[in-house]
């Protein structure tokens, strides 16, 4: 073969290789590193169930001292509409709180057994269900609205999630 000839080769095979898809390549990270990464998961899960928990108490105290009061748009028929809002928001909480409920499991089972192994890419099946688990919260929180400062725990978490996931090349959360 000529060396133009292997030039055209060339030409032509490297564009297919590029098209050929994106690669989730991990880059060989120090234990330490990737232990921070998990940390960094475990502290983000904590900040969002803490806002969801503080959330929560805020909006008790709130219907508790707004109770016995009546406004001038309260109706008979109006309470029934409140209870199926209340029932709604309680059913969109609790699927939060089980979802978060799931991360939390998995990423305390991620810690166990990474801590437990001196490889720590034999705990990549953990990772993957820390990954899934966040996908079921990021597909919970895109439909409802929890306000902004729930949004802005959930986009901290959710990069940390993807940071993690990058370093066992698990492809990550969308956003």
């Amino acid at each position: 073969m000529t060396r133009t000839t292997c030039a055209r080769a060339f030409l032509l095979l490297a564009p297919l290789m590029l098209l050929a898809g994106p690669s989730y390549a991990a880059q060989p990270l120090p234990k330490a590193r990737v232990a921070e990464l998990i940390v960094k998961v475990e502290n983000g899960v904590d900040d969002f169930r803490k806002y969801l928990e503080q959330r929560g108490e805020n909006a008790k105290e709130t219907g508790e001292a707004s109770k016995g009061k009546r406004t001038r748009g309260d109706r008979g028929s109006q309470k029934g509409a409140t209870e199926a809002k209340k029932n709604t928001a309680e059913a969109r909480k609790d699927e939060l709180d089980d979802a978060l409920g799931e991360l939390n499991r998995s990423t305390n089972r991620l810690r166990r057994k990474f801590d437990a192994t001196d490889a720590w890419l034999e705990t990549k099946v953990e990772v993957e269900r820390v990954v899934d688990d966040g996908r079921k919260i990021n597909q919970v929180v895109a439909r409802g609205s929890y306000g902004a400062e729930a949004a802005r725990l959930w986009a901290a978490l959710r990069t940390r999630i993807n940071d993690l996931a990058r370093a066992y090349s698990v492809p990550p959360l969308g956003v």
